[in-house]
């Protein structure tokens, strides 16, 4: 993903971030979907999520209720519109969404010879306008399910990237045999990749904008 670091030779160690609450104050995604629906739509959304809700507390399957918010609030949305509208978000919201201290540390190691990885359950195509502000290397998110006329289902195309499935998901990307110098995150969703991690830091962000 970034376009001006040099990472030639034997791959680097990796450096994985999680990106809300450890490199945000807050939830972007929720805050994505409440800033592109106008407010009357979002009240009537919400209670559409009842149900969906009043499940969760006895599955407590987070991408289930996450699915539910994307098929109430995006479905049938083009991917053209929904990537112009995460790049005007990013552009409106970075720096009071960006914790100012995550930032520091995330400069700092793009100073050496790491890959600087971006590992979220919240969807890819939402983050990357972060991402590539960032000059982030690589991400992993949760993709959305488009279909064939390239909209949104209101599912997700693989499953929530969050818990075992981080750690899955960078095996994936950089192998089996892959080294994870350093990692960050802030939650029970983020164990076990910071358990892999030679540096585990868990909620040491906690800058305001």
């Amino acid at each position: 993903m970034a376009q001006d670091r040099e990472l030639s030779g034997p791959p680097p160690p990796i450096v994985a971030f999680d990106f809300d609450g450890t490199l945000t104050v807050r939830d972007s995604y929720t805050a994505f979907l409440k800033w592109r629906t106008p407010g009357a739509a979002w009240i009537v959304g919400g209670l559409k999520l009842v149900p969906a809700a009043i499940a969760y507390l006895f599955h407590r399957d987070r991408g289930r209720i996450k699915a539910a918010a994307t098929k109430v609030f995006l479905a049938g949305v083009s991917r053209e519109r929904l990537e112009a509208d995460a790049r005007r978000f990013a552009e409106l919201h970075s720096r009071s969404l960006l914790r100012p201290d995550a930032v520091i540390a995330w400069k700092r190691w793009r100073k050496e010879r790491v890959r600087l990885v971006i590992v979220t359950a919240s969807p890819d195509l939402v983050v990357a306008p972060f991402a590539r502000g960032l000059g982030a290397d690589d991400l992993l998110g949760t993709p959305l399910a488009f279909d064939e006329r390239d909209r949104v289902t209101g599912a997700f195309a693989s499953p929530n990237c969050r818990g075992p499935e981080k750690v899955t998901r960078l095996r994936a990307a950089f192998g089996d045999d892959l080294r994870i110098r350093a990692a960050y995150g802030d939650t029970g969703g983020d164990t076990e990749m910071l358990a892999v991690a030679e540096e585990p830091y868990f909620r040491v962000f906690t800058g305001r904008p």
